[in-house]
């Protein structure tokens, strides 16, 4: 039971993120694409930018700042390496975001978060 509440929260935290950067104006490209070196919750294009997005979300906020760490930004850097070529077609730029979301606050959109350290 305690995996399906963290895998309907996780669905839900995705699709506030979605909306959140839809109204910074980003356009979602894709949603939870799975490669063989890793998973990416969402795409999002804004401009000549392609982002590859990381959320998490956590029941408390104060638990936020724990939520990711490199292992699982270098899966996600891993598998926008594979995506690469087919959602930047026109050489956009791309970076690694993360959102993090807890209940009762607004997401806290961290940008450019991968650096290949």
């Amino acid at each position: 039971m305690k995996r399906e509440a963290a895998e309907k929260r996780g669905r839900q935290a995705e699709k506030t993120a979605a909306r959140f950067l839809r109204l910074k104006g980003w356009r979602i490209l894709a949603e939870r694409i799975k490669t063989p070196r890793g998973e990416v919750d969402l795409i999002a294009k804004r401009g000549n930018l392609v982002a590859f997005v990381e959320v998490k979300a956590r029941t408390k906020a104060q638990d936020l700042e724990n939520a990711i760490d490199q292992r699982r930004l270098k899966r996600v850097a891993d598998a926008a390496e594979i995506l690469y070529s087919e959602y930047c077609t026109k050489g956009e730029d791309m970076q690694i975001d993360v959102i993090l979301v807890a209940p009762r606050r607004l997401p806290i959109h961290l940008t450019n978060v991968w650096h290949g350290f």
